[in-house]
């Protein structure tokens, strides 16, 4: 389902660096790349090709150093901290970490998610975050700790903490990474859903070969740089 009129994110020669003086490497070389509302793009490639941190620029989570990196719009070459923070609050991330807070249930961290939704009563945000629980088979594990869940476990919650936000740009990290092929099947079903009801342009970084089908567009990176597709 692509809007050939408005891109949700667009990408035109983007490098980035890690490390000073001798040890300076370049991780990013010359990236260029579109993606539309309702589109599913798998970006696969070798582990430190740099897949990671073109998602986290993406993200907002790091500084553009150089080119030229829009989002919804946005500019993010030179954005400064509130605008990139504005941003990350209309952008589903889920990274390999997890990143739940400790002392939440699972409802709770999922709610963290709802809760950037506007408009919305505390009760609907609760309700919400149950429905996207229930949608990844945690709807017994609702009240749980993350030191009572097992990865797997961890790595749903986390996935229905970004799905709750009613994302427009999901960024997936090997989201089916600690999943057995059936879960990670259907999440990314889900994931494929959300793109296609809501409009949602989905990136996902994945080494999955179970889940390509569910692309419509395959991108592939080795050192650095996107190879041309085939």
């Amino acid at each position: 389902m692509k809007d050939t009129h408005e891109n949700t994110l667009k990408i035109d020669s983007l490098n980035h660096w890690f490390g000073e003086g001798e040890t300076r490497r370049h991780v990013l070389q010359s990236i260029s790349m579109e993606i539309f509302p309702g589109e599913v793009v798998l970006l696969t490639g070798p582990s430190g090709c740099g897949k990671t941190t073109l998602l986290t620029l993406i993200g907002a989570l790091r500084k553009v150093e150089d080119g030229d990196l829009r989002v919804f719009g946005q500019q993010l070459f030179g954005a400064n901290r509130k605008t990139r923070q504005n941003l990350r609050k209309k952008i589903g991330m889920i990274f390999q970490g997890h990143n739940l807070l400790r002392c939440l249930t699972a409802e709770q961290n999922v709610q963290m998610g709802a809760d950037l939704l506007n408009g919305f009563s505390y009760k609907a945000r609760r309700n919400q975050s149950r429905e996207w629980l229930r949608a990844v088979g945690l709807e017994d594990h609702m009240s749980k700790l993350p030191h009572d869940l097992s990865g797997g476990q961890k790595q749903r919650v986390a996935i229905a903490r970004a799905l709750a936000a009613k994302p427009k740009l999901l960024l997936a990290d090997e989201p089916t990474s600690a999943l057995d092929s059936s879960t990670g099947r259907e999440i990314v079903d889900l994931l494929k859903k959300l793109a296609f009801d809501q409009a949602c342009s989905v990136l996902m970084v994945t080494h999955d070969p179970r889940i390509l089908d569910v692309a419509d567009r395959l991108l592939r990176m080795e050192d650095g740089q996107l190879l041309p597709s085939v």
